[in-house]
């Protein structure tokens, strides 16, 4: 029944304001669509929202990630734009059939936005 629709994240804000300029001078996004209480993003297809939530995600596991060709290149950029990434050891970790993926296994790495939401940016290998 399900397996022909779309998927779609959606993660909470406490203050979309800040949330939709973090998103924008960070990871240089642009909400597609803006209704009061929530911003949807579209990114390579696939679309995820912000909605103003009073509550607050955890942020212990990953909520969203983005698949990218070159992770270090990525990596590079990102804290080019402030964006702090968690500490793990090693840095840009390897995640050897742990899940499932695309490839045999992927490289990852993990930051919060302006709302403590755990993102991700995954190269497949």
């Amino acid at each position: 029944m399900l397996n022909a629709r779309k998927v779609a994240t959606r993660l909470p804000a406490q203050d979309l304001d800040r949330a939709r300029t973090w998103y924008a001078e960070k990871l240089g996004l642009e909400p597609a669509e803006e209704r009061p209480g929530g911003l949807r993003y579209m990114v390579g297809g696939c679309e995820f929202a912000l909605f103003a939530s009073t509550g607050q995600s955890g942020g212990s596991f990953t909520q969203m990630s983005f698949e990218v060709a070159d992770l270090r290149a990525t990596v590079d950029a990102l804290k080019a734009r402030g964006v702090a990434f968690e500490d793990y050891d090693p840095p840009l970790a390897t995640i050897d059939g742990q899940h499932p993926s695309k490839g045999v296994g992927e490289y990852g790495a993990w930051f919060r936005d302006s709302e403590g939401n755990l993102l991700g940016v995954g190269q497949v290998f």
